[in-house]
């Protein structure tokens, strides 16, 4: 379309970024497309083409401009006006009441108290600022106080307005702090883990780790390509303008933002008691699993934010806000099949074959019986009709049989006598429930897991090259041992199916970046028998060289604090075969890091945290677990998987497991990212 002669270039760009952005909210805010694609496509193009002509016209909130930035080299901090509290759990109605009745204790038994509920979405909780309606940065929720600036990334998301208003003439506020829930809908996890599997790249565990995955990239092409969205749950007005509205209730704000173009979550309800606050709470418990998203819970907020201003805050939560969390999604599926699976150490693993069920908004069809002796104890058979959750809402369990449907003449699985891959006979040691193979330096399933292994994120973390790509270099004999690996070149990588120049060279610059990871991981890597990355991180901060790590006797190494004598042995075992004495010669000459640099000090002893045991749950806002780890040895902590009355501290992220209740019961003091931080 040409521009008329009365109007401007100017004016003619002004109008098509103003149709667009309606166009824009009708598809990704309201779901309702108002235009077909074509159509957006010729406003779009020729906007595109104006502004190709008119460089100087081209403005950061243009539609043209959510994907364009080059990638950074690193994230810069922001530090939020307003602090991003976490919020306390209640797990039941008494859980509810008890809360409720904390908020009449201190405003008044007169105080009439109505609530806000929000379905509670499992995403990456993100801070933006706009200034004079424009977008002009958007961090994570960091440690509360300190995020990092992922604006660029934000910036790729559709649903996340680039100005304000999105129609309408109403000026926005000067100043404007806005809050939402960063997500990626179950459809496109699905896919993105499907485009991985067969990619031969490692999959994301669940949405919300893809979500904050994506956004944490240095690249937004990134995230622009994995179709994340936004629901906005609240603001603050830093600076009204003439036309901002006093709003006194929670509920207030969310219908001005929703006025000013905002996504919000639709799944809301205003409720007058807390009656009505417990029925919406059971109603929305199976509404949940219909929605596009992973959801755990309902957050429950006072409506009142006058009332808000005198309940205030705790150290670290709102007292005006909790979120009760949803018991584990429980549901009945049949056992198809009891496949056998051999791990890299030769494990044998039972795994129940599931006819499909939908738990916590994926579908499951494995559920790892872990051990024989497991399996004998829940009497699970080939036909049975099972209940079966997700443990942690992650991980898929086989909780009970339903005897009373179980089909005549079932036979129970029992341990086999071979390895059901190699043919190999199967052992089981003294004091063990695990059967292994006994041929773990030709039994292909081992070598193919222990190769997984060496490339994972908690070991030698090998980007780009997964089991479909090891598995074509073990067939075409390109690799024998891990060090292989460090002898291939990028033309090796072609000669391999699918493989395009692009993903040979990231596949060989990612295992050229792996010589200099710090010794951890690299025995970590090894895959000894019993030995994990906890063991792994002891045995690294004790003798910093695998050098010495190879010269220690059993006696050094049960000396060290977490190591006993069943480990010490598989240890000296290991590392005392010629084929690893000759697997790390190899990797020496490749050039793979042998050392740690020792530390000049020691650590102190009177640090508050020098021979406390942590246990981690849920995600923390800024800190990876490994780095969290880290910290905890570096000041002579340890670190433990489980809760237990010898446990001294939970480090509590978003989104707690089980341990969180655990550690509540047994009284276990947990603390915040930033309360560690700050202690640390």
């Amino acid at each position: 379309m040409a521009v008329s002669m009365t109007q401007s270039v100017e004016q003619r760009i002004e109008s098509l970024r103003r149709i667009l952005r309606q166009h824009n909210h009708a598809y990704y805010v309201l779901d309702k497309p108002s235009i077909s694609d074509g159509e957006y496509d010729k406003i779009y193009q020729e906007l595109v083409a104006l502004e190709a002509q008119h460089p100087k016209l081209i403005t950061p909130d243009s539609p043209t401009q959510r994907v364009g930035d080059a990638p950074l080299d690193h994230f810069e901090q922001v530090t939020h006006l307003n602090r991003l509290y976490s919020l306390d759990n209640a797990f039941n109605t008494n859980d509810l009441q008890a809360w409720r009745d904390r908020l009449v204790k201190q405003l008044g038994e007169e105080a009439a108290i109505e609530f806000m509920a929000e379905l509670k979405l499992d995403g990456l909780a993100i801070s933006l600022m706009y200034e004079d309606g424009l977008l002009r940065y958007g961090a994570t929720r960091g440690n509360g106080q300190v995020g990092e600036d992922i604006t660029q990334n934000l910036r790729t998301i559709r649903s996340i307005p680039l100005k304000i208003p999105v129609q309408g003439t109403a000026a926005p506020p000067k100043k404007l702090e806005v809050r939402a829930e960063a997500l990626m809908p179950i459809a496109s996890f699905l896919r993105l883990n499907e485009d991985r599997r067969k990619a031969g790249e490692p999959e994301f565990m669940n949405p919300r780790n893809a979500c904050a995955g994506s956004l944490r990239q240095l690249d937004p092409q990134v995230p622009a390509s994995r179709n994340l969205d936004a629901l906005f749950y609240t603001g603050i007005i830093i600076e009204p303008g003439p036309d901002t509205p006093t709003i006194t209730t929670h509920q207030a704000m969310l219908d001005y933002l929703a006025s000013l173009g905002f996504k919000l979550n639709p799944v809301r309800q205003h409720c007058t008691h807390l009656d009505d606050l417990e029925q919406t709470i059971a109603q929305w418990d199976t509404q949940r699993h219909s929605m596009p998203f992973n959801s755990d819970g309902v957050v429950v907020k006072v409506n009142d934010l006058r009332q808000q201003d005198r309940l205030g805050y705790t150290a670290k939560s709102p007292r005006w806000a909790v979120a009760y969390k949803y018991p584990p999604e429980v549901k009945p599926t049949k056992v198809l099949d009891i496949e056998l699976s051999v791990g890299r150490t030769g494990n044998i693993t039972p795994v129940a074959v599931l006819e499909p069920v939908i738990l916590a908004g994926t579908q499951v069809q494995r559920a790892s019986l872990h051990n024989f002796d497991e399996l004998g104890e829940k009497d699970v058979r080939i036909g049975d009709t099972v209940d079966v959750h997700k443990a942690a809402e992650i991980i898929p369990e086989v909780l009970r049989v339903h005897l009373k449907q179980r089909p005549q003449k079932t036979k129970a699985v029992e341990p086999p006598a071979t390895c059901p891959v190699c043919d190999a006979p199967t052992m089981r040691k003294e004091g063990e429930v695990a059967l292994r193979c006994s041929a773990p330096k030709t039994c292909p399933a081992q070598r193919a897991n222990r190769f997984e292994h060496w490339v994972s994120r908690q070991a030698m973390d090998i980007d780009g090259v997964g089991p479909a790509l090891l598995e074509q270099l073990m067939e075409r004999e390109l690799i024998d041992t891990p060090a292989d690996l460090y002898t291939l070149s990028v033309n090796d990588f072609l000669t391999l199916d699918r493989i395009k120049e692009k993903s040979a060279q990231n596949a060989y610059t990612s295992i050229q970046a792996s010589t200099d990871r710090p010794l951890a991981r690299l025995i970590n890597a090894l895959g000894m028998p019993h030995v994990g990355k906890e063991t792994a991180v002891l045995l690294a901060n004790t003798f910093y060289s695998m050098d010495a790590l190879c010269r220690a006797s059993d006696a050094d190494l049960v000396a060290i604090d977490g190591v006993g004598p069943k480990v010490a042995e598989s240890i000296v075992t290991f590392l005392a075969d010629p084929d690893t004495v000759l697997l790390l010669e190899d990797l020496k000459a490749a050039g793979v890091r042998m050392a740690d640099e020792k530390p000049e000090t020691k650590v102190d002893a009177s640090h508050p945290f020098f021979g406390k045991t942590f246990v981690l749950t849920g995600t923390l806002p800024t800190l990876g677990r490994q780095d969290a780890e880290e910290k905890i040895r570096a000041v002579g902590g340890k670190v433990s998987s489980s809760v237990s009355k010898k446990t001294d501290f939970v480090l509590l992220g978003d989104s707690p497991g089980s341990k969180a209740a655990k550690a509540e019961q047994l009284g276990v003091p947990s603390l915040s990212e930033a309360e560690f931080l700050a202690q640390l």
